[in-house]
């Protein structure tokens, strides 16, 4: 089974630089300008319950239903949301979570380990419906830190979490040839104009 797995379009916030983590924002007139219809119609969509995944997917996908997923959302940055990396460096709590390597808890937030548990956890559910429903190609559209969290945990390749980062509407072609070991990567995808 081939599965499409899409990082959100643009927002407001993100063209800020802010973090928005569980804020649930919606797309940006550049970011709905941007997005393209994609060629492909998967046999199932399935999207984070927040507002900038849930558009885009009806801009990649405008035929097909959504299947939304809540523990597909982004990572709960809690007192860091809505707010950029300029506006709190000489935040205590941020400085602190930015020195850790930005793997501890966020103040009223998640921790990345956590987040990564609840992500994989959530994909490995529906991933393996998707292959005992005998379905053939999937979509999961939903946020730069869950597809990281994928990709590092069953990409079987040396690449760290911060390394599988790609840009807002694009994403990456997975097979599940040798699931539930591991996921072959057979390319990047863009959905952008």
């Amino acid at each position: 089974m081939q599965i499409l797995l899409i990082r959100h379009g643009k927002t407001i916030q993100g063209e800020k630089n802010q973090y928005q983590g569980a804020l649930d924002t919606s797309l940006s007139n550049n970011g709905r300008a941007a997005l393209k219809k994609a060629d492909q119609i998967p046999e199932r969509v399935y999207v984070s319950p927040l507002k900038r995944a849930k558009e885009t997917a009806e801009i990649l996908f405008p035929e097909a239903e959504q299947q939304v997923v809540e523990e597909l959302a982004e990572m709960n940055f809690g007192e860091f949301e809505g707010r950029s990396w300029k506006e709190m460096e000489n935040d205590e709590a941020y400085r602190a979570w930015v020195d850790g390597l930005c793997e501890g808890q966020c103040p009223g937030g998640e921790d990345r380990a956590g987040f990564s548990q609840r992500v994989c956890r959530a994909f490995r559910e529906l991933t393996d419906q998707a292959l005992q429903d005998g379905l053939e190609q999937i979509a999961v559209v939903a946020h730069g830190g869950t597809q990281m969290a994928v990709l590092e945990k069953w990409a079987g390749s040396d690449r760290q979490y911060w390394e599988w980062q790609t840009a807002c509407g694009c994403g990456w072609i997975l097979d599940t040839a040798r699931w539930p070991a591991g996921l072959d990567v057979s390319g990047q995808i863009g959905y952008t104009k």
